[in-house]
């Protein structure tokens, strides 16, 4: 108290001098001294409550308390229980930069949706679908397909699983969005959020699309993508026992065959040739994803590949996260839409989940005993990618200290990441 009461005295003491001189300058205007004092007191207490209606506290609402609950609360979970804290932390950091209350339209140029601010530069990425494809390139130059090249019917697995997207497709259609918005709600059931943000920039942007009118959906869409991935820990081990009997977690699979050089170099070079002519549509996706993978397998890109999978990547994710955290503005961000998103993320990644556990058992129908599938592995053919799988792992260890399913689980879910790719470019197709 006794240092703003020091400050409001020398804004007044400023004020003060600044008009002394003013009229020693010019005594034509005829003002009394009276005047002259008077004056410094209205434009101080003016300016200073000029100031005061600029601040946080004077803009404030219940709804920036809210997100800014929700910035720590991710943050927290980041530090706390290490759940995806290269994607958690920048994104929390983001809600508490785009949460601030400010005075909007004011000129600032400081929120995300003002024209001019920097923060609507980094943003300008997210909304026109800039930064998907550039993290599929470092994804591509980290992956390694050794796993679903040894065993390429794994791969139906992570197909099943993209029934989730279909399903919330549906889903958000019954609840009142419009097609276009619901093609881009249900991507988040592939629980991949660069294709998720790629797909809502292009469906539910806030542009007239088709002759219909979208919302803009997409900070909603993203949020929900990567809070279900880095949740990943949390949600999918209860759907995976409840859908698994002990004797089907304990099945043991034959150790992947040894995949080689060339093996690893046409993969890539076959797979995005195939899907570019299914689905074009995923080129901008699946390009770069397999074009990071060539530069890996080449062998005579290291550098290339290096930095695709080391600088660019970790430099893309840190912008991505904190314009897509900042696009969660109290005033665009809290609407009983973005409620109905959440809602229909988690029941997708949970149809998602159990999609790929029922097919797996499914599968085993037709195997023979020594071939046999164990069913967790289903569970990875979600796209978040490792995660899933290390959570297939790890449920695998629990009931058996000796079955290790990690690079099985990793065929499914790499599978996961170029189903959901192929699904969004046939959204695309369809409601383009």
């Amino acid at each position: 108290m006794k240092r703003f009461i020091l400050v409001i005295i020398i804004l007044f003491s400023l004020s003060l001098l600044s008009v002394a001189f003013n009229s020693n300058a010019s005594d034509s205007n005829g003002e009394s001294l009276e005047q002259a004092i008077s004056n410094p007191i209205d434009q101080g207490i003016g300016g200073v409550l000029n100031f005061l209606g600029y601040t946080g506290f004077s803009n404030a609402t219940v709804g920036h308390f809210v997100m800014l609950l929700v910035g720590l609360f991710f943050i927290f979970l980041a530090i706390k229980y290490d759940y995806e804290p290269l994607l958690l932390i920048p994104i929390g950091v983001g809600i508490l930069i785009g949460n601030i209350p400010f005075t909007e339209n004011a000129g600032l140029k400081i929120g995300v949706y003002e024209d001019g601010s920097i923060m609507n530069y980094l943003y300008y990425g997210v909304k026109y679908g800039i930064y998907p494809p550039l993290i599929f390139l470092g994804i591509g130059a980290m992956t390694d397909f050794s796993s679903l090249i040894s065993n390429p019917r794994l791969m139906l697995l992570g197909a099943a699983a993209q029934v989730g997207i279909f399903i919330t497709f549906l889903g958000a259609l019954s609840l009142g969005f419009n097609i276009c918005e619901a093609g881009a709600i249900g991507i988040i059931g592939g629980a991949d959020g660069p294709t998720a943000i790629f797909l809502s920039s292009k469906l539910a942007n806030g542009d007239i699309i088709n002759g219909l009118k979208t919302a803009n959906l997409i900070g909603p869409i993203a949020i929900a993508a990567y809070s279900y991935m880095a949740l990943v820990p949390v949600i999918q081990p209860p759907v995976m026992r409840l859908l698994t009997s002990k004797e089907e977690r304990k099945i043991k699979m034959k150790p992947p065959r040894a995949v080689s050089r060339l093996e690893k170099i046409l993969f890539p070079i076959i797979c995005l040739l195939l899907t570019a002519f299914i689905s074009p549509s995923s080129l901008p996706l699946l390009g770069m994803l397999f074009f990071g993978n060539i530069l890996k397998e080449s062998g005579v890109t290291k550098r290339l590949a290096e930095t695709a999978r080391t600088s660019l990547i970790d430099i893309i994710t840190i912008i991505l996260g904190v314009a897509v955290g900042a696009s969660t503005q109290a005033t665009v961000f809290l609407t009983p839409q973005s409620i109905m998103i959440f809602v229909l993320g988690a029941i997708s990644f949970i149809i998602a989940t159990a999609g790929g556990v029922i097919f797996a058992k499914v599968m085993n129908l037709f195997l023979a005993k020594e071939n046999k599938i164990n069913p967790l592995i289903g569970a990875a053919g979600v796209s978040a990618v490792p995660d899933s799988a290390r959570v297939v792992q790890n449920e695998g260890l629990k009931t058996d200290p000796t079955n290790h399913l990690l690079m099985h689980a990793m065929a499914p879910n790499v599978s996961g990441v170029i189903g959901s790719a192929v699904a969004a470019g046939i959204l695309l197709s369809f409601l383009l």
